[in-house]
């Protein structure tokens, strides 16, 4: 875990500096994610989605929800043999409270 200083100064951990080849005076990006902050290494490119226009990623999107659509639609029957009607099933839930015991 690091610490900002009262600088606003943060020091990188060894082993995150090892594994991402961050040397002293390395310049680190840093990109609003959300809730969260991306740190990009040099010689990083920037995350191809970032780079992506509005209407770029709104045609991913969609494309992406007509494949869920189309998944859904080719699973929904297989679905409906598992999901019987309770009165399918050839027992009631009040078998199961009288199940073992004399009547």
């Amino acid at each position: 875990m690091a610490k900002v200083t009262s600088k606003l100064q943060l020091t990188v951990p060894k082993a995150v500096a090892t594994r991402y080849g961050i040397k002293p005076g390395d310049e680190l990006d840093w990109q609003p994610a959300g809730d969260i902050i991306r740190v990009i290494p040099p010689g990083k490119a920037p995350a191809r989605a970032a780079r992506r226009s509005v209407e770029e990623r709104l045609n991913l999107f969609d494309r992406a929800t007509q494949r869920q659509r189309r998944r859904q639609v080719a699973i929904r029957p297989w679905k409906r043999e598992l999901r019987k009607e309770p009165d399918d099933r050839g027992w009631k839930r009040e078998h199961l409270y009288t199940r073992g015991s004399p009547r």
